[in-house]
C-alpha cells in the first residue's frame, strides 16, 4: 500500500520538503504581520496601566502569538499548497511526474502525509500551549491589563435558573453543603417572564434543599413596596453544584478539562450544546490542515500553457476559504442548537473532503 502511494522516495522527500518550507514561510509571515498590527493596537492600553512596561508587552506577544499560529496554520497550509503546486505546474514538473507514470493521488500523497503530520502537531500544540495561553490572555484582557490576582476559588456574578425564576449571587465561596452566597437576589417571574417580586439578602446558606436567606428584604414589583421579612428558604431546585459552576470558556480549556466541565454542567442542568460543539471541533479543527492540499490541488493539474493556471490557483484558494466560511457558520449553528454538536463540528470537514476528492478524481480522468 505504501509502496503504491509513494513509489519514489526521492520524489516524496522533494515534495515534502518544498511543502514544509512554504508552510513555515507563510505562517511566519502571517504571524509577524498580524502580531505587529495587534501589538500596535493594544500597546497603548497595556502601557496605560501604571507599572506596565516592556515586560508586559512581551507577555502579550507570548500569549497572543500561539493563538495566531493556531488560527492561521490551516490558511498557511492552503497558501503553501498553491505556492508549491503553481511553480511545479508552470515548470512542467507535474507533467514530467505524470509522464513517469504517477497518478494525481500519488503526486498528492507526500503533501497529504505532511499535512496529516501538521494536523497532529497542531492538535498537540492547541491542547498544551494555545488553550492555557488563551485562557490567561482573556483574563488579562478582561482586567484591562491590570495584574491578574491569584485564584482564590471565589466565583462572582453567578446567575442560575430556578425553573421560571432566577437566583443570583454577587459572590459564591466554598463548596458542597458549606457553600455560602453573598449579595443574594432571588427573582420570582410570571409565565410571561416578567419579574413580580424579589427577595434580597446579604448572605445565604444551603438549606438542603433550597437556600436560607439571612435578614432578607422583600420587594413587590406591583406595589413597589419594600419591607423586611423573616428568614426565608427559596430556590429549592438549585443545588450547590449549580452555584459552584462558573462560566466555562471552551477556548481556554484543553479537551480533557472541557470534557470534565461539560459533565459538571450537565449534572447541574445547564445547556451544553455550545460546549459540546466546541469539544468536537477541537478534534475536527486541526484536521482542516489535511484538507488544504486536497482542495488546493486543482492548481497542480492542467497545462500551464493553456493559460488557466491562474484561474486554477484562484479556484483552489476559493475552495479553501469557502471551507473556513462553512466551518464557522456550522459551528455558529451548533452553538445555538441549530445543528447537533457532532454534525456542526464534522459536517464541513466531511463535505469538503468529498468535494476535494471529487475534483481530484475528475482531474485524474
Amino acid at each position: 500500500m505504501l509502496a503504491s502511494l509513494f513509489p519514489s522516495r526521492t520524489l516524496t522527500l522533494y515534495l515534502a520538503r518544498l511543502f514544509v518550507v512554504r508552510i513555515l514561510g507563510v505562517l511566519v509571515m502571517l504571524v509577524l504581520v498580524l502580531q505587529s498590527l495587534q501589538l500596535l493596537s493594544e500597546s497603548g492600553d497595556i502601557l496605560a496601566v501604571p507599572g506596565n512596561g516592556q515586560a508586559e508587552l512581551w507577555r502579550y506577544v507570548s500569549l497572543n502569538a500561539p493563538q495566531l499560529m493556531a488560527r492561521f496554520l490551516p490558511y498557511s497550509v492552503l497558501l503553501a499548497t498553491l505556492f508549491t503546486f503553481a511553480p511545479l505546474n508552470a515548470n512542467s514538473e507535474v507533467i514530467a511526474m505524470r509522464a513517469g507514470g504517477l497518478s494525481a493521488h500519488q503526486i498528492l500523497a507526500p503533501m497529504l502525509l505532511t499535512a496529516a503530520i501538521v494536523s497532529l502537531v497542531s492538535f498537540a500544540f492547541n491542547e498544551t500551549v494555545v488553550a492555557p495561553a488563551t485562557g490567561t490572555l482573556k483574563q488579562w484582557t478582561a482586567l484591562k491589563y491590570q495584574p491578574v490576582p491569584p485564584d482564590t476559588g471565589v466565583r462572582s456574578n453567578v446567575y442560575v435558573p430556578d425553573g421560571n425564576n432566577v437566583l443570583a449571587a454577587a459572590t459564591v465561596t466554598g463548596g458542597g453543603p458549606n457553600i455560602v452566597l453573598t449579595g443574594v437576589t432571588w427573582y420570582r417571574r410570571d409565565g410571561a417572564g416578567m419579574v413580580t417580586e424579589q427577595f434580597r439578602s446579604p448572605r445565604a446558606t444551603y438549606a438542603a434543599p433550597g437556600w436560607r436567606l439571612e435578614s432578607p428584604v422583600h420587594f413587590d414589583v406591583a406595589t413597589t413596596t419594600q419591607v423586611p421579612v423573616p428568614s426565608q428558604v427559596i430556590a429549592p431546585g438549585v443545588t450547590p453544584a449549580q452555584m459552584a459552576l462558573t462560566k466555562i470558556d471552551p477556548d481556554g480549556q484543553n479537551i480533557f478539562q472541557l470534557a470534565r466541565s461539560i459533565k459538571a454542567a450537565k449534572a447541574s442542568g445547564r445547556r451544553t450544546t455550545e460546549l459540546e460543539a466546541k469539544w468536537w471541533h477541537k478534534l475536527a479543527g486541526p484536521l482542516s490542515a489535511l484538507l488544504m492540499p486536497l482542495l488546493g490541488s486543482v492548481a497542480a493539474f492542467g497545462l500551464a500553457r493553456s493559460g488557466t493556471l491562474l484561474i486554477r490557483a484562484v479556484a483552489g484558494m476559493a475552495l479553501g476559504f469557502t471551507y473556513f466560511v462553512v466551518d464557522n457558520a456550522a459551528l455558529a449553528m451548533g452553538n445555538f442548537g441549530g445543528y447537533p454538536p457532532l454534525v456542526a463540528a464534522w459536517a464541513p470537514f466531511l463535505l469538503f473532503l468529498l468535494v476535494g476528492e471529487t475534483v481530484l478524481v475528475r482531474t485524474e480522468e
